[in-house]
């Protein structure tokens, strides 16, 4: 055979390595699965089971009534920029300047690659919490560097003790990567907890990257911002957005803030941000021009749907967390999120084997622990965004199926 007559996608070196070395998620799988399945329950989808508010869609419209309709600043409307400002010292005592140190990003999603490949370098190790949200691996290791797994374990309520991420810091550890609270456990830090782990960060000198998309949905457990502790401000890019408390999951649009000034950090806070910039102007451009509009009208009026989302988010909380210690599905209790995190060992089923044939069974949908990570092994994931007659009857069929299995 001559070379034209070689299909080209034949040749093994046209796919890059390092992208060909992620794994699949391993929430898609089950997606794909009940896509054409009719009566499952899904308590596998980690986004709300409501519409956005009405008056954050009416808010596009308006925009795009009055010619909104172009790319933006790189770094998003000053307007809403202003309003993440504002919003952030509000609750949290902490401030950052609309014009130099906040990015209005494509999701937290898009946020996290940017601080990636804005930080890191090839063999850049980045520390971060196992289980840990699918993403966070992929993310470092599409920017080059080392993704190093910190064990936590059920008896601590899946939080992070500051000695494991000690003990994993060599001289190639460049940054730690937190989400709390936290996907897939719904687990939540304390401000002890946090003031620990800024210690280690500030010895040794350390990038922290800090995933705070949840940060409204906590139940009982106040939300401490990472960068409000003391000297955190300075080496911390703090990630945001409106997905999961403000029901705006496709709209896709949050926040990324760093400091305009070193303060002793490991880097230019400054230099972080336009770092991430440069990568967001190639690969985005701005983020959507109508979502932008939408997310500065929920930041400016939308406290009250936030309120009520919280608490009926906490009801069924509460019923799921109380329906699998029922079963004898083992679960703590979730602080924060809308997820819960039981153990399945009980039924003497692997994870992966309770969640596909849970499904098959009884048509409803959860996601294998091992999808999240080692130490998500023997437990499953189960949002409780989902109506609450929906989590009943969900659980009525998990009964059944554990009264099957159970070993």
């Amino acid at each position: 055979m001559c070379a034209d007559d070689v299909p080209p996608l034949a040749r093994p070196d046209l796919l890059s390595r390092r992208v060909q070395a992620i794994p699949a998620s391993g929430i898609r799988r089950f997606f794909e699965l009940i896509a054409n399945m009719e009566g499952v329950i899904s308590l596998g989808v980690g986004e709300p089971d409501c519409v956005t508010p009405r008056r954050f869609t009416d808010a596009a419209v308006r925009a795009l009534a009055d010619g909104q309709t172009h790319d933006t600043s790189n770094y998003g409307i000053p307007e809403l920029r202003q309003a993440v400002s504002d919003h952030l010292d509000r609750l949290y005592g902490v401030r950052y300047d609309p014009a130099s140190e906040i990015l209005i990003t494509t999701g937290v999603s898009e946020g996290l690659l940017l601080a990636t490949h804005a930080t890191l370098d090839s063999g850049d190790e980045v520390l971060c919490p196992d289980p840990y949200y699918v993403a966070y691996l992929p993310c470092v290791a599409l920017a080059g560097g080392v993704f190093v797994p910190v064990p936590t374990d059920p008896e601590n309520d899946f939080r992070v003790r500051a000695e494991d991420v000690e003990a994993h810091v060599t001289p190639r550890t460049k940054a730690i990567l937190i989400g709390y609270p936290a996907n897939p456990t719904g687990a939540s830090m304390t401000r002890d907890d946090l003031l620990a782990l800024a210690d280690v960060a500030a010895r040794h000198n350390l990038v922290v990257i800090s995933d705070e998309i949840y940060d409204r949905l906590t139940y009982g457990l106040p939300h401490t911002c990472f960068a409000s502790l003391p000297g955190m401000r300075e080496r911390t890019i703090l990630l945001g957005g409106f997905s999961k408390a403000y029901a705006m999951t496709g709209w896709r649009v949050g926040w990324a803030c760093a400091p305009a000034s070193a303060g002793g950090g490991p880097a230019s806070g400054g230099d972080i941000l336009e770092a991430m910039m440069k990568v967001h102007q190639y690969i985005i451009m701005s983020a959507p021009t109508p979502s932008q509009y939408a997310a500065l009208e929920a930041l400016r009026n939308g406290e009250d749907e936030v309120q009520t989302m919280v608490a009926e988010y906490d009801r069924r909380r509460r019923l799921i967390v109380d329906g699998f210690n029922r079963l004898g599905l083992t679960c703590f209790e979730p602080r924060g999120a809308f997820y819960a995190f039981p153990s399945v060992r009980s039924t003497g089923l692997s994870d992966h084997d309770f969640a596909e044939r849970l499904l098959l069974e009884e048509k409803v949908a959860v996601v294998p622990g091992s999808a999240f990570g080692q130490c998500g092994v023997g437990h499953v994931r189960a949002c409780y965004a989902a109506p609450y007659e929906q989590i009943e009857e969900a659980l009525e069929r998990i009964g059944r199926f554990v009264g099957r299995h159970r070993s």
